[in-house]
């Protein structure tokens, strides 16, 4: 078997509370290869298009990486976490109801286009050669520096009783928990990432990834050879 010459991309739906890695593994073991890798981690609360390389297609990876993604969720305003998403306990904030869709548009309009955004701190970012995330675990506050993202499209699909629907579409570091937190002091009310779901990155689309149990059904189902083909 020619393991070197193959090489495939798969595009998975990635499951609630499951890890990115979680789905490389899977795949991994059935494809009974270690040149598995994925292109750009969705935290465990989101769900959506995760894309995953093997073999050779993994040289592939930044490149995918660095396109525009899109994502589909809810912020709720009126409280926030230490995590800016439902990972960490709920803080109330203030009560949101005398916020009006007018006034969300124009804290929207705010965080559209180029911006300076400040990672959160239960992020895989690396300061100082660790991930941010283990420092946040034990209570370590990590200086953490604003970064230069662009936020192409900011859209509110639905605005009802503190919850914001959206659709955004952005350039690769673009962390949606931070518009959370930014639309949150916007307002004044404080805002928290309730759920999110990655519909697209660069020309590939949610609509045609597979289920994780699907995909490794389909795997095991195939031949041996057919690791020796490219596709």
């Amino acid at each position: 078997m020619q393991q070197e010459a193959y090489g495939e991309v798969f595009l998975i739906n990635k499951p609630l509370e499951w890890t990115s890695f979680d789905v490389v593994k899977k795949v991994r073991n059935a494809l009974r290869i270690k040149k598995v890798g994925h292109a750009g981690t969705l935290d465990p609360l989101a769900t959506g298009l995760l894309i995953v390389c093997a073999g050779k297609m993994t040289k592939q990876i930044e490149g995918f990486m660095g396109q525009e993604k899109e994502y589909t969720g809810t912020f709720v305003l009126g409280a926030t976490t230490e995590s800016f998403d439902l990972e960490k306990p709920i803080i109330p904030v203030t009560d949101p109801s005398s916020i009006t869709l007018e006034q969300v548009q124009a804290a929207v309009l705010q965080l559209t286009g180029t911006i300076l955004q400040i990672p959160p701190m239960h992020s895989a970012i690396k300061v100082d050669g660790k991930r941010v995330y283990a420092s946040a675990r034990l209570g370590i506050e990590v200086q953490m520096n604003p970064r230069q993202v662009e936020v192409r499209e900011f859209e509110i699909c639905r605005f009802e009783n503190g919850e914001v629907d959206f659709r955004i579409s952005c350039s690769k570091g673009t962390y949606i928990r931070s518009l959370a937190r930014d639309l949150g002091l916007s307002l004044g009310v404080g805002a928290y990432l309730k759920s999110l779901c990655r519909t697209r990155i660069g020309t590939y689309s949610l609509k045609n990834a597979k289920e994780v149990s699907d995909l490794v059904e389909e795997i095991k189902s195939r031949p041996n050879e057919n690791l020796s083909t490219t596709h």
